[in-house]
């Protein structure tokens, strides 16, 4: 699964993107784009940010702490107005999300 990106802002995606490969999953090692616990990004014209995400399992002991740290280093993005975070559990996570470089640091290819 890839992220859905929704906006005409390059640089500020690529910005975004940045940060999020600073955050990681307490229990793996890999940050949680790479993950692909990041399923969509949307920015509007006045640079609100919305992202959907997921965590690995609904009983994730991340599950306060990890949305939070993700939302504090997106809103530290210049230009970034607002951050809206949604915690959505569709679809569930499995390792197919995980990209290639992902899931070679697990071994899994």
């Amino acid at each position: 699964m890839s992220t859905v990106i929704e906006t005409t802002d390059e640089a500020m995606v690529e910005n975004i993107l940045e940060e999020l490969r600073t955050c990681y999953d307490p229990e793996i090692p890999i940050n949680v784009y790479d993950l692909g616990l990041i399923y969509g990004i949307k920015i509007d014209e006045e640079k609100n940010v919305h992202v959907d995400m997921t965590l690995t399992s609904p009983n994730c002991p991340s599950i306060e702490s990890l949305p939070l740290e993700i939302q504090e280093k997106i809103e530290g993005v210049d230009g970034v107005k607002s951050v809206h975070m949604e915690l959505v559990w569709e679809p569930p996570f499995h390792m197919g999300m995980m990209s290639d470089e992902a899931k070679l640091q697990l071994g899994l290819m």
